[in-house]
């Protein structure tokens, strides 16, 4: 997705980035393919975004899994909602948080949800000039001559970047987490510090418990991923001589 036409790049206002994790049916890796880390895919977003994208402001889970960046496009320049440099936007977010956390924004009526803002709003009055003092410096920071000649091209865009872990680490960390245990080798231990952190939690079918999704797809799914062998078969498709079918992020296990 380019810099240029991010509304029109994408259904929905968020350009949505996840890398492959190594796990499920192992005949679909087959191709040759490397590991790509998160501050590599994300260099490539702020590539193609044309600016930096400071994904520190609002955090969701650990950042070596889930990377976020919301803001707006004013033409062809993308601008953050709040500046992480800014100790006055850092401030709006956490008066946001402290006055609107338990409101619910999405899947709400908009009368509802107006309603919801405006009793908030009449219980703390200084939400209003906190949100008008941050509007006029955002207005600032695009410039009122670029509002002026891009006003009907103002977008909402967010950028998002999700990794799931490979099941050859996920398995034996969430082991060693079931009995209590802290993993000794460095690679475990940081797939356990990134479960622990872990808001994209699912309850499993069969009791109810919120697991991790990685815990999910690497631990705990392979009997449903047995049966969607024979329910979903891997189709050999012949690729032209010469030509590739694409990378993947990592590199191929030794056989």
């Amino acid at each position: 997705m380019g810099p240029d036409e991010p509304g029109r790049s994408c259904l929905s206002p968020t350009g949505a980035f996840q890398p492959a994790a190594f796990l499920g049916d192992e005949r679909r890796w087959k191709e040759k393919f490397r590991e790509a880390t998160p501050d590599a895919v994300w260099a490539e977003i702020e590539r193609g975004a044309g600016t930096w994208l400071d994904y520190r402001v609002f955090e969701n889970g650990d950042v070596r899994c889930n990377r976020t960046a919301y803001g707006f496009y004013v033409g062809s320049r993308w601008y953050p909602f709040l500046d992480g440099n800014d100790p006055r936007d850092l401030a709006v977010r956490d008066a946001f948080f402290r006055s609107f956390g338990k409101v619910t924004f999405t899947g709400t009526p908009p009368a509802l949800l107006a309603a919801r803002v405006l009793r908030v709003v009449a219980r703390h009055p200084s939400t209003a000039v906190t949100a008008l003092r941050w509007l006029a410096r955002t207005a600032r920071r695009v410039g009122p001559l670029r509002l002026a000649s891009h006003r009907k091209r103002v977008r909402p865009v967010t950028f998002v970047m999700h990794q799931f872990m490979d099941a050859d680490v996920v398995a034996p960390a969430w082991e060693l987490m079931q009995r209590g245990e802290e993993a000794a080798e460095p690679r475990l231990r940081e797939t356990q510090e990134r479960l622990a952190a872990c808001h994209y939690a699912m309850a499993h079918p069969e009791d109810g418990t919120l697991v991790p999704a990685c815990v999910q797809h690497a631990v705990l799914d392979p009997a449903e991923n047995a049966a969607l062998r024979t329910l979903l078969p891997i189709v050999e498709v012949r690729t032209p001589a010469g030509s590739s079918s694409g990378t993947s992020p990592k590199k191929p296990r030794e056989k």
